[in-house]
């Protein structure tokens, strides 16, 4: 594996207002290909860690650099091709179609004024296959179930092609069916050499899908490192503040509070 990170923070910290101190001297470095959990109660600050790695918010202080480049110097798009995201939800104000909101991951591909071209139509379709939604491909997006939508989301991403992939809480809206399809995915992201982090509440998905493991609290670093060596019932107890058990299950590690 390569061992230069794709993304580095160094000393990153953030806040809304004077009052109110999101991140505090978070420093971290993520290696292409892995899949990394962010792992933490509500309020610790992983969703604002990802909209500050995308580019969304600025840090008041520290340094973020992207495949060894300092990310302020990407343009928009220039990260687009470069991170996606998957958020927790979305507005949609338009009836695009399922296609057509897939589509919309081929933007950093194309000029201001040009349409997709057969190569973005067949990339968007692969995506859509890979979710299984290629049925629902005529359906207007307000007309899909929660679960649909963040699929949806999921292959307007893979569309997008990038080589950092976020995702918040991807399971959230998920039936264990299409859970499965999810998680199944970003091994085969991973696979291919894209680098995923995702943030959750809960640490059994850490547990079945990530190699590394941050744990967060109030904008903090609590601990950081590779899943069996930071997945612990010490670890997770200080970033929940209840007791914790971790045991192991068929070799797989399983958490109990």
């Amino acid at each position: 594996m390569n061992a230069v990170p794709i993304l580095s923070l160094a000393d990153v910290c953030f806040a809304y207002n004077a009052q109110t101190q999101v991140l505090r001297g978070v420093s971290l470095d993520i290696l292409p290909g892995t899949i990394t959990a962010i792992l933490g109660p509500n309020g610790a600050g992983k969703t604002t860690l990802l909209r500050l790695i995308l580019g969304l918010l600025k840090p008041q202080r520290g340094t973020i650099h992207l495949n060894g480049r300092p990310q302020h110097t990407f343009s928009r798009r220039e990260t687009s091709r470069w991170i996606g995201l998957v958020p927790q939800s979305e507005y949609i104000p338009f009836d695009f179609s399922v296609l057509e909101f897939v589509l919309l991951g081929r933007a950093p591909y194309l000029g201001p004024l040009d349409m997709p071209r057969e190569q973005d139509r067949a990339i968007a379709l692969e995506a859509l296959r890979t979710l299984g939604l290629e049925h629902l491909r005529e359906r207007a997006m307000p007309s899909l179930s929660g679960g649909e939508r963040q699929l949806a989301m999921m292959a307007r991403v893979l569309a997008q092609q990038p080589r950092l992939l976020l995702l918040d809480e991807p399971t959230a809206h998920l039936d264990l069916s299409n859970r499965d399809r999810i998680l199944n995915v970003l091994r085969a992201q991973a696979r291919a050499g894209v680098t995923v982090m995702f943030t959750t509440h809960d640490p059994n998905l850490a547990a079945t899908l990530a190699d590394y493991v941050i744990l967060m609290r109030q904008g903090a670093l609590l601990a950081a490192g590779t899943l069996e060596a930071t997945l612990t019932a010490e670890n997770l107890a200080a970033t929940y503040g209840i007791p914790v058990r971790v045991m192991r299950v068929d070799g797989q590690l399983f958490v109990m509070s």
